[in-house]
């Protein structure tokens, strides 16, 4: 279920989209699963069309859905590849964070840090 809370300072469609995100990676949406069309969600959730359709083109830039035309929108496979991606990434930093003698509450601190600057791409060595 798919809540929005129009006084929270997120926008609609960023709730939106961590939302069906989170629903994805947890599995409660399988592979495969079609995903309702952008103007019935809309109308569902009493949001504008674009606000849903921004959500939908987010999802699909990182992997965790597929438009398939007029088909529709389905949890894409690849968002299982995304998420196994991540797991290595982790297990790899937690290897960097043991072998430098970091604590674990520093090396949180640092990959939270990282996800609030908003970097996305890696910084060369």
């Amino acid at each position: 279920m798919i809540v929005i809370d129009t006084a929270s300072p997120v926008p609609p469609f960023e709730q939106l989209r961590a939302q069906l995100a989170r629903q994805i990676q947890d599995r409660e949406l399988a592979v495969g699963a079609r995903l309702p069309t952008i103007r019935h969600l809309a109308a569902d959730l009493g949001l504008a069309v674009n606000t849903v359709g921004r959500a939908y083109r987010e999802l699909e830039e990182a992997g965790l859905i597929e438009t398939r035309g007029r088909a529709g929108s389905f949890v894409s496979a690849a968002g299982e590849e995304g998420l196994e991606r991540a797991r290595r990434a982790a297990a790899d930093y937690a290897a960097v964070i043991a072998s430098v003698g970091l604590l674990p509450g520093e090396a949180i601190r640092i990959v939270q840090a990282a996800l609030a600057s908003g970097r996305t791409t890696p910084t060369a060595r």
